[in-house]
């Protein structure tokens, strides 16, 4: 990256890291590759060039910064997946889930307004330790569709499930931090 690369901008996330498209990443290779190309283009290392290039710098220290937050994060970096497969995970307008899975969740929610009103946070740590699992089981299932069947609409639904399951877990976390202040 001594000189200014016009491609670099170009690339996907993975391209960029040199990872090939998949769901599962090695965390460790992707944190390593992140400090490797973060020393590389940081503006810092640019600053005796000519404003165009510390711009450009600039313009790729913040691409590399968006696309590790992107890898890094196991939900992020599915829908970045679906994105660059052509399929729109539908976030805002697909609200169509299981109905078991609607029952499970809402089950849930009223399991942790009781046991944060009963101020139980074994009950809520329990809770939390559950929906962990769960949502291990779904990465996993989530991992099979995008990296060994490529079914993306499955994919998608999947995303969509762990999206509310995340929201449901920072409930949680909200709750026991009431619960202990």
């Amino acid at each position: 990256m001594e000189a200014l690369d016009p491609g670099f901008a170009g690339k996907d996330h993975f391209a960029l890291f040199g990872l090939p498209r998949r769901y599962a990443v090695d965390g460790d290779r992707l944190d390593h590759l992140f400090r490797d190309l973060q020393a590389r283009v940081h503006p810092d290392k640019h600053a005796h060039r000519s404003e165009a290039e510390r711009r450009v710098a600039m313009q790729w220290a913040t691409q590399v910064n968006e696309a590790y937050q992107a890898l890094r994060d196991p939900l992020k970096r599915a829908r970045y997946l679906l994105h660059l497969t052509g399929h729109d995970p539908q976030i805002e307008t697909n609200t169509a889930m299981p109905p078991e899975f609607l029952m499970e969740q809402m089950e849930l929610r009223e399991a942790v307004a009781e046991s944060q009103a009963a101020g139980n946070v074994d009950h809520l740590d329990g809770l939390h330790r559950r929906l962990r699992r769960e949502m291990a089981a779904q990465h996993e299932r989530l991992r099979e569709a995008l990296d060994d069947r490529q079914d993306y609409p499955g994919a998608a639904e999947t995303v969509r499930q762990l999206m509310f399951q995340e929201k449901l877990l920072h409930e949680i976390d909200a709750a026991l931090e009431a619960t202990d202040a």
